[in-house]
């Protein structure tokens, strides 16, 4: 563990109202989020090619189709078409304070941990374990400034560790984690990114 201070700006801003946060967390999910399902109209579905009973004279209702909608196994009306848009949009300064914001309430719940470095020089799963100190039921979110082939191959098969270069950090993954390791190199690029003075 590392003695380093915390920027206030990113790392100690006080958060009263947990809008913002739940928005840009919403919107992760949203663009998360694709369109797969797909329902078959009635023009689609196959059969009911025959009307099923003369026009008049039946006493019954009209139907041209048995692929009716209403019909057991007709089709279906206003369904999914595969082509769904669900994604949502927020400005980047909103998405910034956002994720300041959310790494303010980790800090203060004191789930942050300032680490010296990462560099998984044998790029063993068991060594990646010991250096970062992981525990089975706890789940971590790595920042390291850069991530390297040691790194992933080292952390690729921990079900509870994701690792992340400063910039892709986000609200989801951030309010997710039960601990946040931070290696020192990186915390000069968040602070860079998450308060502008460096164009990522």
């Amino acid at each position: 563990m590392a003695d380093a201070k915390l920027n206030k700006d990113v790392f100690g801003l006080s958060v009263d109202n947990h809008e913002l946060v739940k928005l840009a967390y919403d919107v992760y999910l949203a663009n998360s989020r694709s369109s797969h399902a797909k329902t078959l109209k009635r023009g689609e579905v196959r059969g009911g090619g025959k009307k099923p009973w003369k026009q008049k004279g039946t006493g019954r209702a009209r139907f041209g189709s048995t692929r009716n909608p209403i019909w057991r196994h007709g089709g279906v009306a206003f369904g999914r078409t595969g082509e769904e848009n669900f994604t949502k949009k927020i400005s980047k300064s909103a998405k910034l304070q956002a994720v300041r914001q959310a790494l303010s309430m980790q800090n203060a719940d004191k789930n942050i941990i300032v680490l010296a470095d990462f560099v998984a020089k044998s790029g063993k799963t068991k060594d990646a374990v010991k250096e970062l100190g992981i525990e089975a039921d706890k789940n971590y979110l790595v920042v390291v400034a850069e991530k390297t082939t040691e790194i992933i191959r080292a952390t690729n098969n921990i079900a509870n560790v994701k690792v992340v270069r400063p910039t892709y950090l986000n609200v989801f993954d951030i309010l997710n984690a039960d601990k946040i390791i931070v290696t020192e190199k990186s915390l000069p690029v968040i602070e860079n990114w998450l308060l502008g003075k460096e164009a990522k």
